[in-house]
């Protein structure tokens, strides 16, 4: 059954709007859709698990022979776990969050508490989607001790630099990155593109020179007083103060799109020494990587966030723009045919008066045409 011209008009006239609509949501999501997804989510929950490097063995300080007889012991060929437990917490809203995460390093030979080598709980706000810490003073603070009642005493810290997420969209640059141990940022330089289990991912590596933690945090570690003798270097009873250094060389392996760190590993190196550059005891040192469970989550975490961008930055936007064009061009070429499509009605013609119709027409009706004078014409005559 053919549509009539107003039904085909009323057709037409939607198939346009309704592709307009697509189309103009086809160049709306990108904007503004993925301008919500581009952030780091709020329910981030990530647990990182990096053990020391069997090929790279650790050495750890014997604290106990601080106060014992003889000379100071280093234990080497140690196994070493770090674990480090991030969650985000108060303040957050929908431009910045609050990362909170507390972090430990063990010696897995050692039994209970003696294998707890360091503790510490940072908190920082940043910003969801460059990564960096907000401007606010203090935007953060670090924990590393405990009042008589077992409680963390945090200290307020000024962070800035990047440090648990990367900017969404990492650019092949250096970025500042702050280190919870020397309190301040250094340069995280980009070294190359690489891949991760088939993902691509950047390279960045930082390296910290030797850093007096003794002008960082005023601790009883951090400056120690011994004999000469008990620290195995010549003197004999000559007391000895000495500093504690730092100095680390930080590698991350980055998802550009999501900014999530999907590797990482640091060479650690602390020791006490009386000038910065000639280590004279080794507190610590180790290789810390990433293990490979943490690894595959971090590459899960970056691909569901990709396929979120992907779905609403990309495939979304192209489907709703080729199916809106589909039906704006339907609309249009059904609305200009629709407006000829009908076949034009028959022309009837009235019909001619016959007889006494015709007279009826002319004259009127109710006169006859028999009782009319008659009018005679005359013709001229020739000659």
């Amino acid at each position: 059954m053919a549509l009539s011209a107003g039904t085909r008009r009323t057709v037409a006239c939607a198939l346009v709007g309704l592709g307009a609509l697509l189309i103009v949501a086809a160049l709306m999501i990108p904007t503004y859709t993925l301008g919500q997804l581009a952030k780091t989510p709020l329910d981030l929950e990530i647990t990182t698990i990096a053990p020391s490097d069997t090929n790279a063995p650790s050495k750890v300080l014997d604290i106990k022979s601080l106060s014992g007889t003889g000379a100071v012991k280093v234990n080497s060929n140690v196994h070493l776990i770090s674990q480090r437990y991030l969650t985000v917490e108060d303040p957050s809203d929908k431009t910045e969050m609050t990362i909170q995460a507390g972090q430990t390093l063990r010696n897995i030979d050692a039994q209970g508490e003696t294998g707890l080598l360091s503790a510490v709980i940072d908190r920082v706000t940043i910003d969801r989607k460059t990564g960096m810490p907000v401007e606010d003073d203090p935007n953060g603070s670090i924990a590393v001790n405990t009042d008589s009642n077992g409680n963390s005493i945090a200290d307020p810290i000024q962070h800035d630099g990047l440090q648990y997420r990367f900017p969404i969209g990492t650019d092949k640059k250096t970025y500042p990155y702050f280190d919870i141990n020397a309190r301040k940022s250094f340069d995280m330089n980009f070294v190359e593109q690489t891949e991760i289990n088939d993902l691509k991912v950047y390279h960045f590596q930082q390296k910290i020179p030797a850093t007096d933690l003794s002008k960082v945090v005023s601790s009883t570690s951090n400056q120690v007083a011994l004999p000469a003798s008990k620290w195995g270097i010549p003197g004999g009873d000559t007391t000895v103060t000495m500093d504690r250094y730092y100095t680390n060389t930080r590698d991350v392996w980055v998802e550009p799109e999501t900014g999530t760190i999907i590797k990482g590993s640091e060479q650690i190196h602390m020791y006490y020494a009386r000038s910065g550059d000639k280590p004279d005891v080794t507190a610590l040192q180790s290789t810390l990587v990433f293990d490979d469970n943490t690894v595959n989550s971090q590459i899960a975490i970056a691909k569901d966030n990709m396929d979120k961008i992907s779905l609403y930055g990309r495939t979304l936007p192209i489907i709703l723009g080729i199916v809106g064009a589909v039906l704006l061009i339907v609309g249009l070429v059904f609305g200009l045919r629709g407006g000829g499509s009908e076949k034009p009605g028959r022309l009837v013609r009235p019909k001619s008066p016959k007889g006494g119709e015709a007279a009826e027409a002319r004259f009127g009706s109710g006169v006859n045409l028999n009782d009319q004078p008659t009018t005679q014409l005359k013709m001229p005559r020739n000659g």
